[in-house]
């Protein structure tokens, strides 16, 4: 028997050991209760013993003594020798297995209780979103398709009467957070080029009770109601004539650190940014401070009313001595359908503010915007650019439009009967009118643009667009003077994940 006695050991701790790692592999497959966790422990304590019972038997068999005995037989007290120490290493190693299961049981289960079990992945943004257990860690793959057609009929200059395609926008990205920490970043692939537009990490904490983020990157500045929102969530094709004409002549982003500050029914921010990334390095950025602020003085279930104001200056930098304003009135794709400022030479510095006001109720809802953009020179005297927006819709479906309370812009539109899941999506009636005033100018134009569309979400990431437009331009220098006007059709299919 000693010769077989050690395979006999070495098969006994392997049925112990496996039954230990058995029952930890159930309690990782789905989450015990403590009653079934101890059951399990009994079940296997009950195991180990009758394998020590057997490997008893067995022994004093070999011996000559009869299986009976073993159970009266005292306990020796002398040192223990030989097989007696084999006996006993194979009793502690069942009695630290015995151990370690229990405390990776407890583990386990303790894990259960606090995170609901595990890693978990959400789809609820149209793409997956993975989050740890305590969900402080996040991640989430990010991308858009933004795929345009338009066509411009009716204008005097057959060149300004175009038909084509073009993918407005094509995005891959990340975005995540890290405790109390998150960031994004967002590179576009358009025209057949390659840029950065959102890259910034963030940090939320508390001022005096309100959540305050901060930011560090680039991202697009707090301006306007759809300056501050990004296309994909804007209710037209193209944003309006406030977002446009307020605008700073670095653009929409700036690289730099922004600020903000949530209420229950306002927000406040402020900001300092640079250019974006595409400067060049040779010269220093121009400089751009803007604060936003909104309130809600009325904010019920089944509406709210939307107040807000702006403002920008900018200090511009060496590289930019000349600022020539030429917003386009229809789709992107039509280069040549824009109304002319005149440009302006020796800039300095400019700054502009805007007015917000608007509501929703039930499923209705319309804001009015406006701006005036003031620019200095060293060379001329200082012009004035004015912008003015008005607009509405009516969510046909009933549901609530996705403008947030929170920041004041555009979110995203909840539907109630996704396309897909037995429902035919949320239909939208859009109208727009939109002014282009540069007359302040001695040869500034002027523009007008009249837009009614149908958005129809599939889903809360994926919508189709039609924007019906009458567009009018009276230019003042340029390829196209003097008064003009035509008719533009735009058509959009995006998905945003």
């Amino acid at each position: 028997m000693h010769t077989h006695r050690p395979y006999l050991l070495a098969a006994s701790l392997a049925v112990a050991l496996g039954g230990g790692l058995s029952g930890a592999a159930r309690a990782q497959e789905a989450p015990m209760s403590t009653a079934q966790m101890q059951a399990l422990i009994e079940q296997q304590a009950a195991q180990i013993q009758a394998l020590e019972r057997r490997l008893s038997a067995l022994e004093q068999q070999d011996a000559g003594t009869p299986a009976a005995a073993v159970a009266t037989a005292p306990v020796p007290t002398a040192p223990v020798t030989g097989d007696a120490a084999i006996q006993a290493q194979v009793q502690a190693a069942i009695a630290d297995s015995q151990s370690s299961d229990v405390a990776l049981l407890q583990q386990q289960q303790a894990q259960v209780a606090a995170g609901g079990g595990g890693d978990r992945t959400s789809w609820r943004k149209g793409g997956p979103e993975f989050r740890s257990a305590d969900r402080r860690f996040t991640f989430h793959p990010r991308g858009r398709v933004l795929a345009d057609s338009s066509s411009t009929t009716g204008s005097s200059h057959d060149d300004r009467n175009l038909q084509g395609t073009e993918m407005r926008q094509v995005r891959l990205g990340a975005e995540g957070t890290m405790g109390d920490f998150r960031y994004k970043i967002d590179a576009e692939l358009a025209d057949n080029t390659v840029s950065i537009k959102d890259a910034f990490f963030g940090y939320e904490t508390r001022v005096g009770g309100h959540p305050l983020e901060l930011f560090v990157g680039n991202k697009l500045r707090d301006r306007s109601i759809e300056g501050a929102t990004t296309l994909t969530r804007t209710p037209f094709m193209e944003r309006n004539a406030v977002a446009s004409i307020g605008s700073p002549d670095t653009g929409y982003f700036g690289l730099g650190v922004q600020a903000r500050l949530y209420g229950n029914s306002w927000h406040w921010s402020a900001g300092v940014t640079g250019d974006d990334l595409g400067n060049s390095g040779d010269t220093s950025d121009s400089l751009v401070f803007s604060t936003r602020a909104h309130w809600n003085p009325v904010k019920r279930s089944r509406g709210f009313v939307h107040l807000g104001a702006w403002y920008t200056y900018e200090e511009l930098g060496d590289d930019i001595d000349r600022i020539n304003k030429v917003p386009r009135l229809v789709q992107h794709f039509n280069d040549n359908i824009r109304v002319s400022a005149s440009a302006i030479d020796g800039t300095t510095r400019d700054d502009a503010f805007g007015v917000e006001v608007g509501g929703v109720y039930r499923s209705v809802w319309g804001f009015g915007e406006y701006t005036r953009r003031s620019i200095d020179s060293s060379s001329e005297p200082g012009v004035e650019h004015v912008g003015t927006s008005l607009y509405g819709g009516w969510l046909l479906t009933g549901e609530k439009p996705g403008f947030s309370t929170r920041s004041g812009i555009w979110g995203t539109t909840r539907v109630l009967r996704p396309v897909g899941e037995g429902g035919a999506g949320a239909f939208e009636l859009v109208a727009r009118y939109d002014d282009y005033d540069f007359t302040d100018a001695a040869r500034g134009g002027r523009g007008k643009g009249y837009t009614v569309g149908l958005n129809w979400y599939l889903n809360n990431w994926s919508r189709l667009m039609l924007n019906l437009m009458r567009w009018e331009t009276d230019n003042q220098v340029g390829a196209y003077k003097g008064k003009d006007s035509g008719n533009a059709v735009g058509v959009r299919a995006q998905v945003v994940f």
